[in-house]
């Protein structure tokens, strides 16, 4: 038996042998480097784990499959299934294949090895769901991704002072790529069509989960996106799950520019008011003040939630989570705030 293949089936006893009958369903919800980190810590407490991610990237690998092929863009799906790779041999081995990209003169350039793979199971299958599904038994991965819509998304943003020199004019730009480097602050954010249809599985898992994780990630490329499928957003308002909403670190530049904390959930709900949250989880480092503390649970407030404040982040002062710290406050408030007792 390979070393590789001894490592997989390590893997799969460790993970069979894992809190039996205690496992908590959980779904979450991003797209990018942030859903990415939240998988990383989930699959360590949770052997029942389902992304739903977001389809609207329009740059890089993504945006030149997307505008040849005509299919979902596949990098974020990528990304979250590499974020699932187990930390043994076989994971770490695929999880840098399907994450290894191209370096050459021509068109192969910048590709990343995983989204043409994906790319190619769903022209041979047909079915976006059975060929990520595929690639995840492939990979071994601790949990299923699924996109959160079955057509490609277009983002866009209506900016305030997108020109400087006209800082109250608001304007409205295009595409995913272009949203997170605006200049400006972005007011609002659409998709394109504006009534996509949700994938039923994604739908059914949000539905089913006990706990359903949102953020952290880019705020409006990322995370409020998955707000504006309607069937998704309606299923996110009345599914008995409990709702975590991770904010991120820092601002990210040029999309959150200057925003608190509390601005970030102000957001949130300008774009969902009916969606209740259970408990927002925040860096306690990157809430240092006793104001800014005070906003945050007032702002949580009016989305039914609690703060939960707790280390997540790494110790390299790299605005990035720690994902065993991140680990250890989810599984705690999962159990502080979830059923008494086994889950199902």
């Amino acid at each position: 038996m390979s070393r590789i293949a001894g490592g997989r089936n390590l893997r799969l006893r460790r993970r069979v042998a894992r809190r039996p009958g205690s496992q908590p369903k959980v779904v979450a919800l991003g797209g990018g480097m942030g859903l990415s980190a939240s998988l990383a810590a989930l699959r360590r407490i949770t052997g029942d784990l389902t992304a739903v991610v977001t389809v609207a990237d329009d740059g890089g690998s993504s945006g030149r499959l997307r505008d040849e092929l005509g299919v979902l863009p596949p990098g974020d799906l990528r990304k979250a299934l590499a974020a699932l790779c187990g930390d043994d041999d076989w994971g770490q081995t695929w999880s840098r294949v399907i994450q290894h990209r191209f370096t050459s003169k021509g068109e192969l350039h910048d590709h990343a090895v995983g989204n043409l793979l994906i790319v190619a199971l769903w022209e041979q299958l047909g079915d976006h769901v059975q060929a990520l599904d595929l690639v995840g038994t492939l990979l071994g991965a601790h949990g299923r991704v699924l996109p959160m819509s079955a057509v490609p998304l277009e983002l866009r943003a209506d900016v305030r002072g997108h020109a400087p020199e006209r800082p109250d004019q608001v304007v409205t730009v295009a595409g995913q790529a272009t949203v997170a480097l605006t200049p400006g602050e972005v007011q609002r954010v659409h998709l394109v069509p504006a009534d996509p249809p949700a994938v039923p599985a994604a739908v059914e898992a949000v539905r089913e989960a006990d706990w359903v994780v949102l953020g952290p990630g880019s705020w409006f490329s990322s995370v409020i996106p998955h707000l504006l499928v309607p069937e998704l957003h309606e299923t996110l308002v009345e599914t008995k799950a409990r709702k975590v909403l991770s904010l991120n670190l820092a601002p990210q530049p040029g999309e959150t520019d200057g925003f608190s904390p509390q601005r970030h959930l102000e957001v949130l709900r300008r774009h969902a008011p009916k969606l209740a949250l259970d408990v927002v989880l925040a860096d306690k480092d990157a809430v240092p003040g006793a104001a800014e503390r005070d906003g945050l649970r007032e702002a949580a407030k009016e989305l039914a939630g609690s703060v939960e404040l707790a280390p997540v982040a790494r110790t390299d002062g790299t605005p990035r989570h720690d994902p065993e710290l991140l680990a250890a406050a989810y599984d705690r408030i999962f159990r502080m705030h979830g059923r008494i007792g086994p889950w199902r």
